[in-house]
């Protein structure tokens, strides 16, 4: 099962060879940073704190990877929504509810389709020849999810420029997705610190992997080390979305925001997530391979 989470800017669009195979698309919020209101200009182009993109418009990189790889999208209504009108507006077709077979969507489809959920919602998809399936839940966060203006009609946008406002799609989300061999991942999206952090990651998923998004406008390294270390208690920590030029050669500069973030975690490793490197995690949250 391949999934894409929160592609944004960081693909040239559906033909990035990097892509390969994916089956389920998944978006936390439409910030054109993570639904794509922009996409790289070629791979390599710029550098990894500052790379050289070209607008999506209209379509957006999340929608232009659905149409062409017949992925199912999983997010919340809204958002999902307007994703799969800007599918339809690629193809020529609309986009469909999903399939399912019993409770699950069975991988790979035919066409592009939607999964629709609200917060707290779960789906299973299943590769067609497996016997059990990836649950994908949508878990809350603390945060803001309106549309680029760019990527809306021209009589919406017309209407909303003045006032420089834009649409909210629907609440931003984060994922719990619980793995076939026992892996369960919280990707927090977008998020300042909330109580669910514990509630439902910790308590209720028993998350052991936190990829943990730290931009400065939602968490500052003491409030991102509280996350980790008192509310999620993960096993291992995978740290994203961090905004700076955090490394160098691969290393963390000692310098960084990220930095002051990893001395601050305690008892369990922090990887950063770093271009062209794939990690791959046992059922227990640890490490075991591209560490």
């Amino acid at each position: 099962m391949r999934i894409l989470y929160d592609a944004g800017q960081s693909v040239t669009g559906a033909d990035d060879p990097r892509l390969g195979r994916i089956d389920v698309v998944l978006l936390t919020h439409a910030h054109g940073d993570h639904i794509g209101d922009m996409k790289m200009k070629a791979l390599e182009a710029g550098t990894c704190d500052s790379p050289q993109l070209v607008s999506a418009a209209p379509s957006s990189t999340t929608a232009e990877v659905v149409a062409a790889k017949n992925a199912a999208i999983i997010m919340v209504a809204p958002l999902a929504n307007f994703i799969g009108r800007k599918v339809e507006t690629i193809r020529g077709k609309p986009t469909g509810a999903c399939p399912q077979s019993g409770d699950d969507l069975v991988a790979p489809f035919a066409a592009p389709c939607l999964a629709l959920v609200m917060t707290g919602g779960t789906r299973t998809v299943k590769a067609s020849a497996a016997s059990k399936g990836v649950e994908i839940a949508t878990v809350p966060a603390v945060h803001d999810s309106t549309v680029p203006l760019l990527l809306m009609m021209e009589a919406a946008r017309k209407a909303l420029e003045p006032d420089n406002v834009s649409f909210t799609l629907g609440p931003p989300i984060g994922y719990v997705i619980r793995f076939t061999n026992g892996l369960v991942a919280y990707l927090t999206g977008d998020t300042g610190i909330h109580a669910d952090m514990q509630a439902v990651a910790h308590d209720f998923y028993k998350a052991n992997l936190i990829e943990l998004n730290y931009g400065p406008n939602a968490l500052n390294p003491e409030g991102a080390a509280y996350a980790v270390n008192t509310l999620v208690q993960p096993a291992s920590v995978i740290i994203t979305h961090v905004n700076e030029g955090a490394t160098s050669g691969g290393k963390v500069k000692p310098t960084s925001r990220t930095a002051a973030f990893i001395a601050l975690v305690k008892g369990r490793p922090v990887y950063p997530a770093l271009s062209g490197k794939t990690m791959e995690f046992d059922g227990a949250g640890k490490c075991v391979a591209g560490c």
